[in-house]
C-alpha cells in the first residue's frame, strides 16, 4: 500500500507553500483531504503529481499548485457559500468543505454520481453535489458568496454571474489556444470587475465555450 499521506505532506510542502500559499485553512484542508480518493482507480499513482490529472475524456483534475493559489485569491471565509461548478469526482469540494459554511458541487453524470458517493463516504456533510448542466449553474441554491469554476472558459455565462452575491468573488481560468490566465471577478454594482491573478491551462469546460462567429 502507498503512503498517501507521506505525498500529502510533500505535494504540501513543495508544491503550495513555494507558491506564497499560506493561509492555514488551505494548508490545513490540503493535508486532510485524501486526493488519491478523487481520481480514477487507474490513475492513483499520479494523484499528487504537480501537473493536471485527467479524470475523463477532456476532463482534468486541476494541479496543486494553481488550486491551491486560485483558493488563495478567492479568500473563503467561515460563513461563505460556494458554488463549485465542474467538481469532477469531488476534490475540490471537499478541500473547500472544510473551509466554507457549505459547498453546492455541480457536475454532470455519471461524475456528479460519483463525486457524490466519495463525499458521503468521507463525511463532508456540508457539500451537496447536484447533478446538471454546467453552464446553468446552481440557481436553487443560490446565491452564491464565492463561484469557482474547476476547468477552463473562453466565456462565463451571464446565468453563472447571476448567481453571485453583491459583493461576491468568482474564479475563473480563460483559455485563449492553449494559454490560460486565471481572474479573479467581484460583483459591484452587478457588473463583475475582473483581475488576472495568475498563468494556468487546462481543458474548456462543457458550456463553456464563446459562440463563434460565421465566416464565409
Amino acid at each position: 500500500m502507498q503512503d498517501f499521506a507521506t505525498r500529502r505532506t510533500m505535494m504540501v510542502d513543495t508544491q503550495v507553500r513555494p507558491n506564497d500559499v499560506t493561509k492555514f485553512p488551505i494548508i490545513e484542508a490540503m493535508l486532510h483531504v485524501p486526493r488519491e480518493e478523487f481520481v480514477p482507480p487507474a490513475r492513483r499513482e499520479a494523484a499528487y503529481i504537480g501537473e493536471n490529472v485527467e479524470i475523463a475524456p477532456g476532463r482534468v483534475l486541476m494541479e496543486p499548485r494553481n488550486f491551491a493559489k486560485l483558493l488563495d485569491f478567492l479568500d473563503i471565509q467561515p460563513s461563505d457559500l460556494v458554488l463549485d461548478i465542474g467538481c469532477g469526482l469531488g476534490y475540490s469540494a471537499a478541500v473547500i468543505a472544510r473551509m466554507a459554511e457549505a459547498v453546492v458541487a455541480l457536475e454532470e453524470e455519471p461524475m456528479a454520481a460519483q463525486a457524490e458517493a466519495v463525499l458521503a463516504q468521507l463525511g463532508a456533510d456540508n457539500a451537496a453535489v447536484v447533478a446538471g448542466e454546467l453552464g446553468a449553474g446552481a440557481v436553487k441554491h443560490g446565491p452564491y458568496d464565492v463561484i469557482l469554476i474547476e476547468g477552463g472558459v473562453e466565456t462565463v455565462p451571464e446565468a453563472i454571474l447571476a448567481q453571485l452575491k453583491e459583493g461576491g468573488r468568482i474564479g475563473a481560468l480563460f483559455m485563449e489556444g492553449a494559454l490560460g490566465t486565471v481572474r479573479i471577478g467581484r460583483k459591484i454594482d452587478r457588473d463583475i470587475a475582473w483581475r488576472y491573478a495568475f498563468n494556468a491551462a487546462a481543458p474548456v469546460l462543457p458550456g463553456f465555450t464563446a459562440a463563434r462567429g460565421f465566416v464565409l
